[in-house]
């Protein structure tokens, strides 16, 4: 059976992941305090509705994939939690950070001992984390970099600073985003593992649409602040639609599964995320028309704005068509580059050809666990260093690379 390796990239991440998740909420407290000293309360609002949304989504997935696991804790750090502790933590909005440190716990491990393939463990759970990171980045991080954005354009701060920082944090979203390719990766046979060049044009093609689609918005928010959010619920709206028509069974409950499905919904507001088995093409090429047409037409209405009734940060007519041209080139440069990618380094794969059992859909129980390392011994004598726990793969991980690369 193939394993899990679990390199020293991916401990340097997990070693940085949880400094970096501090620092920002930092960040973000920095923020809040900015907008109430300034006066700001609007933006406040907003600021606060997003970052308590996107902790309580991350939160409710944490929770339901503890409970799916039947609170089988793989880690010192969180064996000494009980059930309702860990309830708890999540009630106050403090459940990853359990799961990055038993992240680190393990990682650590990994790099000491072979003995119960701790390397296996480490990717297993460092794959939930990379996927709640995921939903917390377009919960969170894209829409409110783009109210960071509005806010600059309104006040006429496009110097190269502010230029430079929003550049910053779009390339730390679209970094967000090659995690996760990152963690699809760890699937695929040996035959088929993809270099490094793979991972920075996949980087490149989501920081180029990404960019396109979240400079359009802040250009339309700046000068028609309150028709961003009926922008805004209206493509949720029919996006959460196409994600119920797309039948999606990521979850194993049928309440959680419509969570999921309005998550995906909102991903798609801002880039596209595999969910169904089976060719996407159809599919792929109908969410970037759309997006595309989209962004087109924000960007038309702020040239048109600008051109007519300029509020009082005006660009120069030139500019303003200039600057609406530029962001839909940009799109359609990323979907070049896209292109690109899945013709020379995305490999088809069956899904039988993937690592991990598909039928190993739960961690295995303690017992189970004894009764599969005897069997091993009685087998395989010679071998049961190597391989005294069952190699297990995560299951949803699993799910989402079946439909991203076969």
């Amino acid at each position: 059976m193939t394993t899990f390796t679990y390199s020293l990239v991916d401990f340097v991440f997990s070693c940085v992941g949880l400094p970096l998740f501090l620092l920002d909420i930092g960040l973000d407290v920095w923020a809040v305090v900015n907008f109430y000293q300034d006066q700001a309360f609007l933006s406040l609002a907003v600021l606060l509705l997003l970052l308590l949304g996107s902790s309580a989504l991350v939160q409710v997935y944490s929770w339901l994939w503890y409970s799916y696991e039947n609170f089988q804790m793989e880690t010192k750090v969180e064996g000494w939690m009980s059930v309702n502790t860990v309830k708890l933590l999540h009630v106050l909005q403090m459940g990853i950070y359990l799961r990055h440190a038993g992240v680190l716990e393990v990682s650590l491990k990994s790099f000491k001992s072979r003995d119960g393939n701790p390397e296996g463990l480490a990717v297993y759970l460092s794959h939930d984390l990379c996927m709640l990171r995921f939903f917390e980045t377009f919960s969170e991080s894209a829409p409110q970099l783009v109210l960071m954005i509005t806010i600059s354009l309104q006040e006429g701060q496009l110097d190269l600073i502010t230029v430079l920082k929003a550049t910053g944090s779009i390339s730390a979203v679209a970094f967000s985003v090659t995690t996760y390719h990152r963690s699809l990766r760890s699937f695929l046979p040996d035959k088929a593992k993809q270099s490094v060049g793979s991972s920075v044009v996949y980087f490149v093609w989501n920081l180029l649409l990404l960019t396109s689609r979240l400079v359009a918005m802040a250009l339309f928010a700046s000068i028609l602040p309150c028709f961003i959010f009926t922008h805004v619920l209206c493509s949720w709206l029919l996006l959460f639609f196409c994600a119920w028509r797309c039948q999606t069974d990521f979850m194993d409950g049928a309440g959680a599964e419509w969570v999921y499905r309005a998550t995906v919904g909102l991903i798609w507001y801002f880039n596209w995320f595999n969910v169904v088995d089976g060719k996407t093409r159809t599919r792929t090429l109908l969410y970037h028309s759309y997006i595309l047409a989209d962004i087109s037409v924000l960007c038309a209405v702020w040239f048109w704005k600008m051109s007519t009734d300029p509020p009082h940060f005006a660009f120069p007519p030139l500019y303003a068509g200039i600057t609406a041209i530029a962001v839909v080139t940009v799109y359609i440069v990323g979907l070049l580059v896209k292109f690109g990618y899945y013709k020379f380094f995305h490999p088809n794969v069956h899904r039988d050809e993937l690592k991990g059992d598909s039928s190993e859909t739960e961690r295995l129980s303690p017992g189970d666990q004894v009764d599969g390392l005897v069997r091993m011994m009685a087998v395989h004598a010679d071998d049961v260093t190597e391989r005294s726990q069952p190699e297990r793969s995560n299951k949803r991980m699993r799910k989402l690379a079946e439909r991203f690369y076969s």
